[in-house]
């Protein structure tokens, strides 16, 4: 698994489009909390 955040992998083309993917991560402790959340196209190089 390669994780770019550019819309191009240089050396590489992009073969197929396999849709939008999320995550979130929620991390709290002692009241306090950090949520990330995260999106973007998978794809198949």
């Amino acid at each position: 698994m390669i994780l770019s955040t550019t819309p191009k992998i240089e050396g590489h083309t992009i073969r197929e489009y396999k849709g939008i993917v999320t995550g979130e991560t929620i991390i709290g402790a002692n009241g306090s909390m950090l949520m990330v959340a995260t999106s973007g196209t998978a794809v198949v190089i």
